[in-house]
């Protein structure tokens, strides 16, 4: 007899009161965007398009507040070398200087920095583009300006790099589909998207809503700024917007809201967060369906689609399954005893993926070597910032998961307490006894699974 055991569920958002127009733009700048203006955006305005909006992205209290942003966020010096603290230190001046350069339209940003950064478990690295401070001030002001009119057309299921959405809401739709038994799914993956995006054509859905030809030549200036490679070459940039960009996830979840809504009005159960994606479904019949309108569109529109990383799967058979969003969903038989008989079950369950298990524990290590010679009780403090931080994401993962990275953790402390005692090798055998688990939860180690453990009975509670 085989039954089908209730899903762990991510616990909904708590239903809020119905969503007035004022909340839904609370993120917006007040000094950009009028309540007559955002009253515009809900009725629409004559031509569907946007005209008299450079005037905003000159002025010097919206480039003052992009500062304010670009301030918080810190980041790296772009090819002139200037870092935050440099701009930081005449920041009135070179506010006022971008001010002049916008209103004469002689404003011209310079290529992006290219650097490359490691990708957990594979050898394959990510290029990432760092423009300069000044050019990360102008892009966030243009985003302020002409960003609340293409948030109004994003589609319900698109969940990255938007206002009051993030990782956790899309998981929580893809939990509620696979309940609701959308078991075949469609694991798609963008062969370099953000540096594929062809520019003539993500121009041309910019035009359908903004008709300031000072703000497009401005997106069009940014877009082909060139990027100065590795090597000290600058090479142009004849497509694609680069990572790392403060107007990049915004163009990019407009490139592919043509994508979102396409697969909204065919009936396809469609999860999306910047350029990764899943389309969950009822049948294999309705999973190829949808993978082949994915496909055509993705033809049509200049971009490719990994063949190595894009299948269907059927989370409903045991032992299958998906990564998204740093988790990795599938099913499990188990046997149960119910009177006197022994009933099997699907049991439904989500993990970190192989490769977030791998960056955490890369994490862990850097931090336990056994040549660290801090006293045990700073290591424990410092592995608690990274603890609680990978909890807080990974807290609805299957307790083996959080049991087994708990005793990954402990394991290593206690490497460096043998190598203290003058033993060799990693902790093991008497070990455990001389250290236990009650010994690092007097030192305040952080105890992901007592923590997954209060957070269920709290749940359970509130149910009752």
């Amino acid at each position: 007899m085989i039954e089908e055991e209730k899903a762990t569920s991510v616990p909904e958002k708590d239903k809020q009161v119905a969503e007035t127009h004022s909340l839904k733009w609370m993120w917006v700048e007040p000094l950009l965007w009028s309540k007559r203006m955002l009253a515009a955006l809900k009725v629409g305005v004559k031509g569907g398009r946007w005209f008299s909006l450079i005037d905003k992205v000159w002025r010097e209290p919206v480039l003052e507040a992009s500062w304010a942003d670009v301030k918080a966020n810190k980041g790296a010096a772009g090819i002139d070398g200037q870092c935050v603290k440099d701009f930081g230190r005449h920041e009135k001046e070179e506010i006022a200087k971008l001010h002049r350069e916008l209103l004469k339209g002689s404003y011209q940003p310079k290529p992006v920095k290219r650097v490359l950064i490691e990708k957990a478990g594979c050898k394959e690295k990510r290029p990432l583009g760092i423009p300069t401070v000044r050019d990360r001030v102008v892009q966030g002001a243009v985003r302020k300006v002409i960003e609340p009119i293409f948030e109004n057309l994003f589609a319900e299921h698109s969940y990255g790099f938007r206002p009051g959405r993030g990782a956790k809401d899309a998981l929580r739709r893809v939990e509620a589909l696979r309940r609701a038994r959308n078991h075949w799914t469609v694991d798609a993956d963008l062969k370099g998207y953000f540096d594929s995006i062809p520019h003539d054509q993500l121009m041309d859905r910019v035009r359908e809503h903004v008709a300031d030809g000072r703000v497009l030549e401005l997106l069009e200036k940014f877009l082909k700024a060139g990027v100065m490679e590795t090597c000290g070459e600058v090479v142009p940039t004849v497509k694609g917007t680069p990572q790392g960009a403060v107007l990049s996830p915004m163009l990019a979840n407009l490139y592919l809201n043509e994508l979102d809504h396409l697969m909204a009005e065919k009936g396809y159960e469609m999860t999306r967060y910047a350029d990764d994606f899943v389309i969950q479904c009822k049948s294999e019949e309705e999973a190829n369906a949808a993978l082949n309108e994915v496909k055509k569109w993705v033809e049509r529109n200049g971009l490719q689609l990994h063949p190595g990383k894009t299948c269907i799967v059927d989370v409903g058979t045991p032992d299958n399954g998906f990564d998204f969003l740093g988790y990795h969903f599938t099913s499990r038989m188990v046997k149960r005893k119910h009177g006197d008989q022994v009933i099997k079950m699907r049991k439904w369950m989500r993990w970190p993926r192989a490769k977030s298990l791998k960056r955490m524990r890369t994490a862990i290590k850097l931090k336990t070597l056994r040549t660290n010679g801090t006293s045990i009780v700073k290591i424990v403090q410092s592995l608690n910032r990274t603890i609680r931080g990978w909890f807080g994401y990974f807290k609805h993962s299957h307790p083996s998961a959080i049991r087994a990275m708990d005793s990954y953790i402990r394991g290593r402390l206690r490497s460096i307490l043998r190598k203290r005692r003058g033993g060799k090798g990693r902790g093991r055998g008497m070990d455990h006894f001389r250290w236990t688990n009650a010994y690092f939860d007097k030192l305040g180690l952080f105890h992901m699974s007592v923590a997954q453990e209060e957070l269920s009975q709290s749940r359970q509670r509130a149910k009752h």
